[in-house]
């Protein structure tokens, strides 16, 4: 299991991609890639229920029925067909099972399911076991707070995330995996 390290937690208030104000601003960005059938992840459960107030189903949604560190309205009340998969991973970690999980999502995905991940804990850092296991072309969404929405395309970040694993303590998961 990682730990971020308390004096690394400014280094993700920085986005991991693009910072848009809205999912409205980048809708017709997000209908290309769905058209172009590349997998859209979404991590938050306000960045997923925006997703799907615009129309635009994500692939892998991950949430942890809080948002902003309050338990969220919306308590895993999303409106479309997927198959639920539950992961452990207390704040501040990114988990073996985070990792597993994500993984197995991505199998799904590719034999033609929707998957929504619960996780219990908090869902903050799933961008980075996203962005280094998801296939190329993949683009990952997840809110900024006060700021809005983060679009990023993994081929970009890849290598940018072994940049990220010195600011953790503990095994890399996604090595294992």
């Amino acid at each position: 299991m990682l730990h971020l390290k308390e004096e690394e937690r400014g280094a993700f208030k920085k986005p991991f991609g693009e910072l848009h104000s809205s999912i409205t601003e980048i809708k017709k960005t997000l209908k290309k890639y769905k058209n172009n059938h590349q997998l859209i992840i979404s991590i938050g459960d306000a960045t997923t229920s925006n997703l799907i107030k615009e129309d635009i189903t994500p692939d892998i949604g991950i949430i942890d029925n809080q948002i902003e560190r309050k338990r969220s309205p919306l308590d895993n009340q999303f409106g479309y067909d997927h198959v639920q998969l539950n992961a452990a991973n207390p704040p501040g970690t990114i988990t073996p099972e985070l990792c597993k999980i994500i993984k197995k999502a991505i199998g799904l995905y590719l034999s033609g399911f929707k998957i929504l991940i619960v996780v219990e804990g908090e869902e903050d850092l799933a961008v980075m076991p996203c962005v280094i296991t998801a296939p190329p072309g993949t683009v990952v969404l997840y809110g900024q707070p006060g700021e809005g929405v983060v679009l990023c395309e993994v081929d970009k970040f890849k290598d940018k995330t072994k940049d990220f694993e010195d600011k953790f303590e503990g095994e890399l998961p996604w090595k294992s995996i």
